[in-house]
């Protein structure tokens, strides 16, 4: 039989597809073309036998190879359509953000897990939700509809933190297990591991710039590692006790951490020295969070701090400095609420914490004052974050609640409670869609739509 075509199949494979097609001819009756294959591909002593490991072999690998084909053209399908609602997705402008807010019931609620929730993160792009389990994965969802699409399995203890870069190409996770994992999302999720922590690792995060991370462990120390190479380039010490949670400025200038011991601190990232112990909290602090520019106006009403003025020009002197205090040490009226603009400030300026003790307190990093602290959870509270529109704080405690405080007065608008059937142990608030994620010791996380 003449033919120009080569088979790119190796011998062994050619000559299993070779005898699957004589018991396939041999089983439906062709009897001419079967003696006919026997003798053309050397195969003269093949006896279809029902019990080999041929039988039925061509079949079940077509029945695959169809499935493998309609499986393709819907991914395809369905690449397509997000491409052309990507294409043409509007553009929500910040304004239209202000007081949306978490509202019952959940939109979604995402089961998978077989252990508590550590933490959530949606991706800064694309409609995805990350979500960390003391069963030792990483859960992959989209959060639009709330399916699952992948587990990722690494870690060899629970997981104690997970979040995407600032692009989304890469997440980074830590683990009880020591170690610190980065998922390369362009490369199926491909993972590379940094070793160099004493004890379990508790919170990793991207530098705004994407090249650095950081990482707080039990082990009392901060670590600062390069990206690309995975090489520690910086051990920090300082706190006492297990250091759990870790924040970074915009700027990349600071970050602040808290710990078992009570404290929270304010470092410059550029030295590693530590510039704030700021003392206030009773108890064990589990959280912080740098507050964003837009919540400074907020920030400025809640504590009676004057506008910073505006510098004009180089020879231009101010009176008005970075927090200064109004001249009649009154604090601004709530009937005149500040302006939305951001503030020159610096990143940064502003921080909350949050603590077993059941409070979340306000602090000033540049003078390390105490500005305001927010009573009404009546358990731990895990976690809290800005509000996009910088007018409120969201937290999450072992009460199960979720609770919105309203930043220009101090006060705890409303409360989502029993928000899960366990500890609410994480929260995290979409920078794309109107979305809030939490976590629970429950196993599940749950995805609450804002209007």
């Amino acid at each position: 039989m003449a033919s120009g075509y080569s088979s790119t199949l190796p011998a062994r494979q050619k000559q299993e597809l070779q005898k699957s097609v004589l018991d396939w001819l041999h089983t439906n009756g062709y009897e001419d073309s079967f003696a006919a294959l026997k003798r053309e591909s050397g195969h003269e002593d093949f006896v279809a036998d029902p019990k080999s490991k041929y039988a039925g072999q061509l079949e079940k690998k077509w029945a695959t190879f169809v499935r493998l084909q309609l499986r393709i053209m819907d991914l395809e399908g369905k690449v397509h359509k997000l491409e052309e609602e990507l294409k043409n997705a509007p553009v929500r402008k910040a304004t239209k953000t202000v007081d949306w807010l978490p509202r019952p019931p959940a939109k979604h609620t995402l089961k998978g897990h077989r252990s508590p929730v550590t933490r959530v993160c949606f991706h800064p792009v694309f409609n995805v939700l990350a979500t960390a389990s003391e069963d030792t994965t990483i859960k992959i969802w989209d959060y639009e509809t709330g399916e699952f699409e992948r587990t990722l399995k690494g870690h060899t203890k629970a997981v104690q933190d997970v979040t995407f870069d600032p692009k989304g190409a890469f997440l980074v996770s830590c683990s009880a297990d020591l170690t610190i994992r980065i998922w390369d999302l362009n490369n199926e999720y491909q993972s590379k591991t940094l070793f160099g922590h004493d004890h379990c690792v508790s919170c990793v995060r991207f530098f705004p710039s994407g090249d650095k991370i950081a990482s707080v462990s039990r082990d009392k120390t901060i670590r600062i590692w390069e990206a690309a190479s995975g090489y520690c380039v910086k051990t920090i010490q300082g706190h006492t006790e297990w250091v759990r949670h870790i924040s970074i400025a915009d700027d990349s200038r600071l970050f602040a951490t808290v710990s078992n011991d009570f404290s929270v601190r304010v470092w410059d990232a550029t030295s590693g020295e530590c510039k704030f112990d700021l003392r206030g909290h009773d108890h064990v602090v589990e959280c912080v969070q740098f507050a964003p520019p837009t919540a400074y106006p907020y920030i400025r009403q809640l504590a009676g701090i004057a506008a910073p003025a505006r510098v004009r020009s180089p020879s231009t002197t101010t009176t008005t400095t970075v927090g200064s205090r109004l001249r009649n040490g009154s604090t601004a009226s709530s009937s005149n609420p500040p302006s939305a603009s951001v503030s020159e400030e610096p990143a940064g300026h502003y921080a909350v914490s949050g603590s077993r003790d059941n409070t979340l307190r306000l602090w000033d990093t540049m003078t390390g004052q105490l500005l305001h602290t927010f009573k009404g959870h009546d358990s731990w509270v895990r976690e809290a974050v800005f509000h996009p529109s910088g007018k409120f704080i969201l937290s999450v405690s072992d009460d199960k609640s979720i609770k919105i405080w309203d930043i220009a007065n101090g006060r705890c608008m409303k409360t989502l409670a029993d928000a899960h059937d366990h500890f609410a142990t994480c929260i995290a608030f979409s920078t794309v869609s109107p979305l809030v994620v939490t976590g629970s010791v429950d196993q599940t996380a749950k995805i609450w739509e804002c209007r």
